[in-house]
């Protein structure tokens, strides 16, 4: 059964599940399928790093033909703006139009301009991670749902995940609001799949299922960028590679990745800090992702 949003007189509907050493569980229904958004990051920056433990590529060194490094692009320091501000954009799915060209939503954001020199500042940019993908795809020859499958689904044996290219498969989704949404308008790819392997692969890569120790020390090295944020529970706001990192509070660390679109918002995160360290995925419908996190971080305090 699908779900429908929220509605102003009723509670938010909350997909939940955890995963701790040993067991984990939750009240996600078998079968029902989540758009990923945003945790879609930490995929591409775990198969970026793979990569780079391959001696592909090098997290710094100049990508060709630009002035930023894969490291800045993973963890948002590369200057590069955002077409999440644009107007058009946010008009331009509201109206169910076709997605836009690369060209022309490159065109569209960079006209906002090179926000800072590389390394010089902090600001979120899905475009960084448009290049990012592309880079992987280059490098491989594979497109990037090949790639994200072969690195992190088939060796955890995921059976949900998938790269989310069309609006057919949209009708697979458990909400509602999501019919008639064409996820080519996420810029650097979005992925879909359970809330319980969304889980699986956070947790994986906390246990040296996915990356080398030195690798995954090198993906927690985070970018600290502030403190509390209004109607968000965090209390220290960092951007690590491809995975938000800081504290929520009395229940310590939380590092993984928020995410939302049009119709759904989402938290996944692993709490190292709790007695018995917690993953935890929370997918909700809206568009506000501190409803998720506050939800994620309720759950982890009762694990």
């Amino acid at each position: 059964m699908k779900s429908g949003p929220n509605s102003m007189n009723s509670q938010p509907i909350y997909h939940h599940w955890i995963t701790t050493h040993g067991r984990e569980g939750g009240n996600s229904p078998s079968g029902a399928l989540f758009p990923y958004w945003s945790f879609t990051k930490t995929a591409i920056s775990i198969c970026a790093l793979k990569l780079v433990e391959a001696c592909y590529l090098r997290l710094d060194a100049i990508v060709p033909d630009q002035q930023f490094t894969l490291r800045q692009l993973l963890q948002h320091t590369s200057g590069l703006p955002d077409y999440e501000p644009l107007k058009s954009y946010r008009a331009a799915i509201a109206g169910k139009e076709e997605p836009w060209s690369r060209q022309k939503l490159l065109e569209a954001a960079m006209a906002q301009g090179i926000l800072f020199d590389p390394d010089q500042g902090w600001s979120y940019s899905n475009i960084g991670y448009r290049y990012v993908r592309e880079l992987i795809e280059e490098t491989t020859g594979m497109p990037i749902g090949r790639v994200i499958s072969d690195l992190i689904c088939e060796p955890l044996g995921l059976q949900s995940v998938n790269y989310w290219e069309t609006p057919e498969q949209t009708a697979s989704l458990i909400w509602d609001a999501a019919d008639g949404y064409d996820p080519r308008w996420v810029f650097h790819g979005c992925l879909i799949g359970s809330v319980s392997d969304a889980t699986r692969i956070l947790h994986a890569l906390f246990h040296s299922q996915l990356l080398r120790d030195q690798t995954l020390d090198d993906m927690l090295a985070r970018h600290v960028i502030g403190g509390a944020i209004p109607g968000r529970p965090w209390t220290e706001c960092g951007y690590a590679l491809g995975l938000m990192s800081g504290a929520v509070g009395e229940v310590g660390r939380a590092i993984g990745h928020s995410g939302g679109g049009p119709f759904s918002v989402n938290a996944v995160y692993h709490f190292p800090d709790r007695p018995d360290p917690v993953t935890v995925a929370c997918f909700t419908s809206g568009e506000a992702e501190g409803v998720a996190e506050l939800e994620a971080i309720k759950i982890a305090k009762q694990v």
